[in-house]
């Protein structure tokens, strides 16, 4: 909003500065008192507020120009304020200024720094308010995506998740199968109890296994069940996880390491809901909406030899792929307060190094670490020493960071030297205004949490 409010005693000093301001298109209102300008602002809005700190005799005093000043925060905290000061001590505006006033200006000032100064910040303001309402726009959409959804509680605040989360309602009722794809620790177990939730089988049971976590001789007892006898140590007939999601759902964990005898059973079931047990020749018949997930690489496990292409291409129908949570940072610190539950407050710098952190285990491993600083803080605030986050290794640590993942020092350093004005920080960055404003909200910057 191109539109400043000039509060001064002196008529001709708003008169100069309407006429300064007009030469780069800035409209100007002016009030000669600090309730008129106080009535004026209550009328319309502004971006920038420029105001004398004199308005009495007493021109060595300030306290009405104080007063106003309060006044003017206390109305509209997040709205930058000039001083425009005679006074040759200015301990009162340097005051002032560490109280949140934007910057003082001597009179008579200079009318390059004054355009300059007020362009800034004008600009400021306009970023502080596209970040807010790019913020808006995201809570709603999260809102209205928890609506039409039972999202189960998950928290997340990237576009990458949402996007994710977005698809898995829209093809929960959809009866066919569902690869999740990603790293470990990614959520992808969390994504399939989502998909489950709003399924047409969603009163059914929801029974996951994890094929990684068997050795192969048991992953087809476990899936299909074992007659006694079946094999060593089988002593007598049990079901399978096939059997026990009957009517709901069965989510397969680390599919890739499926052996290639129990993959041709999963084809069979998957095609016509029939099996039949290890050791068995009874066929049994289960209705059962199965999910899968895997972080391999099934494509060139195909090719190896060691993944049934029909099957890949039977377990593919529809894919969801979550990216690792390095890839999607706006997640950390939303889920880390989340992990932290109110038990601790991180401070600024542990807020960085978790940002900074490459997170090889993901949310998982996230967690873990919230969850121990908590426990060692004992109620005090967390700082870097006590998330105990792995020191980068000496080549990464000396490898500057890339222009399309800026710290947030860099963010600040860079709107500092283009003078706040955004779109020569987004250039200097190698990133588009839209990318800057993400990353300003992410880390905080412009008014943004």
């Amino acid at each position: 909003m191109r539109r400043v409010l000039i509060i001064d005693d002196k008529p001709e000093v708003g008169h100069a500065l309407s006429l300064l301001l007009s030469l780069r298109d800035i409209h100007a209102l002016v009030a000669t008192s600090p309730a008129e300008g106080l009535a004026l602002l209550s009328r319309q809005p502004v971006g920038l507020v420029i105001q004398d700190m004199n308005f009495s005799a007493d021109t060595t005093s300030g306290e009405e120009g104080v007063a106003l000043f309060r006044a003017l925060r206390e109305r509209s905290p997040d709205m930058p304020v000039i001083l425009l000061t005679a006074w040759t001590r200015l301990e009162s505006a340097v005051e002032l200024v560490k109280a949140g006033a934007a910057d003082y200006l001597a009179k008579p000032w200079d009318d390059e720094k004054l355009l300059a100064t007020v362009e800034n910040l004008l600009e400021l303001a306009e970023t502080t308010q596209e970040v807010a309402r790019l913020r808006l726009q995201r809570r709603a959409r999260q809102a209205a995506l928890a609506q039409r959804f039972d999202l189960g509680g998950v928290v997340f605040a990237s576009e990458a998740m949402e996007r994710a989360l977005e698809l898995a309602g829209q093809v929960a009722r959809a009866d066919v199968p569902l690869l999740i794809t990603g790293p470990n620790g990614s959520g992808k177990e969390r994504v399939a109890a989502i998909v489950h939730a709003n399924s047409a089988v969603r009163r059914g049971p929801f029974v996951a296994v994890n094929c990684g976590a068997l050795p192969g001789e048991l992953i087809e007892a476990e899936l299909f069940g074992a007659d006694a006898g079946a094999f060593t140590g089988a002593h007598r007939a049990r079901s399978g996880r096939f059997e026990a999601a009957d009517g709901g759902t069965l989510f397969l964990d680390e599919i890739g390491n499926l052996p290639l005898a129990g993959q041709v059973k999963l084809l069979r079931v998957l095609e016509s809901g029939r099996f039949e047990r290890v050791g068995s020749s009874r066929t049994q018949q289960a209705r059962v909406r199965v999910l899968s997930a895997t972080n391999a690489d099934l494509k060139a496990m195909v090719l190896a030899g060691t993944f049934r292409e029909d099957l890949y291409y039977r377990l593919n129908v529809i894919e969801i792929h979550l990216p690792a949570l390095a890839e999607r940072q706006d997640d950390i610190l939303p889920l880390a307060e989340f992990f932290l539950a109110g038990r601790g407050v991180l401070t600024d710098a542990a807020r960085d190094a978790l940002l900074a952190h490459g997170w090889p285990g993901n949310v998982r491993e996230l967690k873990n670490v919230i969850e121990r600083a908590a426990l060692l803080a004992d109620g005090a605030p967390i700082s870097p020493a006590l998330l105990a986050l792995p020191a980068a290794a000496p080549s990464a640590a000396a490898a500057p960071r890339t222009l399309d993942e800026p710290s947030r020092d860099a963010v600040l350093a860079a709107l500092a030297q283009a003078h706040g004005i955004v779109a020569r920080a987004a250039t200097a960055l190698g990133l588009s205004r839209q990318a800057l404003y993400r990353r300003m909200e992410r880390y905080g910057i412009g008014g943004a949490p």
